[in-house]
Formats: structure tokens, C-alpha cells, sequence
């Protein structure tokens, strides 16, 4: 039985991750933006990209 391996570092905002030596991936919190072979072209991505923030809830005008 193998163990899943992750690696994952943060940039911007963005998760850059990798499971089991497989594809680098750039994702937010709810959207996969990219995949690419190699973690330097993960990283340089998720630097090209604008800082991601979290959003806040507005509050509505009926309360």
C-alpha cells in the first residue's frame, strides 16, 4: 500500500500543489486555474497572476 505525497507551497494567494510527483496545479480556493510539468512554471504563473484576496460578504441593506 503507498502513501499519497503532497507537496504544496502558496504564492500570491494561490495554492501551487503537487500529489505523488504528478503535475503542478494552481488553484484558489474553489477554481483549478493551470496544470504544468514542472514547479517553476507553476510558480512563475501564480506570480504573473494578480494577488488573490479572499472575499468578504457585503452586508445587505435589510439588515
Amino acid at each position: 500500500m503507498s502513501i499519497a505525497m503532497l507537496t504544496k507551497m502558496h504564492m500570491n494567494g494561490y495554492d501551487v500543489f503537487s500529489v505523488n510527483h504528478g503535475p503542478w496545479r494552481v488553484c484558489t480556493k474553489g477554481d483549478r486555474l493551470a496544470a504544468f510539468a514542472s514547479r517553476e512554471e507553476a510558480l512563475a504563473y501564480a506570480a504573473s497572476l494578480p494577488a488573490c484576496r479572499a472575499r468578504t460578504r457585503q452586508p445587505s441593506p435589510n439588515q
